[in-house]
């Protein structure tokens, strides 16, 4: 990522502070249900590149942003069920904000490798989150969003792009053992079976999913 540095003491910070909440918090797709996280698989990624967003509600409306202890999205490795990084999400009270930079200022070492989507599968996604968890079709708001807001990853899994990349790890980096159990109802099992929307009890699939309302939006 241009102007980050992995090495930089401050990526070091926030990838550690990182990884600490992971690994005691939020480590695999049975813990994320427990604290609240709803699944969110890319709603038009048709490529299967084998990881998934999970989202909090809570903490996308909160105050807090790039909050190690709070990322308001963490990724999650389809096959393993296992975390592998965050996408901080730069929202307050749900509203879009400017996002702080990691490090630096506006000369040369600025480091602030956020992004927003606004080509129309990324807006689908956002909006999609927006009318299956926080139900804005119920107050009158159906319009798909200009843009999304700023995101940004931070990944705990070495990846040959860096640390704030912004496609998926290949593969062979996501080696790890599969979580020890799905933590909720399912016949599905971490290591053996895709984790996705069939994977889940039916209280943790959204009334219709992403591909159902994506046929009724034109251009997707």
């Amino acid at each position: 990522m241009a102007g980050c540095a992995d090495d930089h003491p401050a990526t070091v910070e926030l990838r550690a502070a990182v990884q600490e909440t992971l690994e005691e918090q939020y480590s695999d797709a049975g813990a994320l249900v427990e604290a609240g996280f709803k699944p969110y698989f890319d709603t038009l990624d048709r490529d299967a590149d084998g990881w998934s967003h999970w989202i909090n509600p809570e903490y996308v409306g909160d105050d807090a942003v790039l909050d190690p202890e709070r990322p308001e999205s963490v990724l999650v490795d389809n096959e393993t069920w296992r975390s592998i990084g965050v996408m901080f999400i730069a929202t307050r009270d749900g509203e879009s904000i400017e996002p702080p930079a990691v490090y630096g200022d506006d000369t040369e070492d600025l480091c602030s490798p956020w992004h927003y989507h606004a080509g129309l599968p990324g807006r689908f996604a956002w909006w999609y989150y927006r009318q299956a968890y926080e139900r804005d079709f119920e107050d009158g708001d159906v319009t798909l969003p200009c843009r999304t807001p700023c995101m940004m990853h931070v990944w705990t899994v070495d990846h040959p792009e860096g640390v704030y990349a912004h496609d998926g790890p290949p593969r062979e980096y996501r080696d790890q053992e599969p979580a020890d159990d799905p933590g909720f109802e399912t016949g599905a099992k971490p290591g053996t079976d895709t984790l996705d929307w069939d994977a889940l009890p039916s209280d943790l699939v959204p009334e219709q999913r992403p591909d159902e309302l994506a046929a009724l939006t034109p251009g997707l």
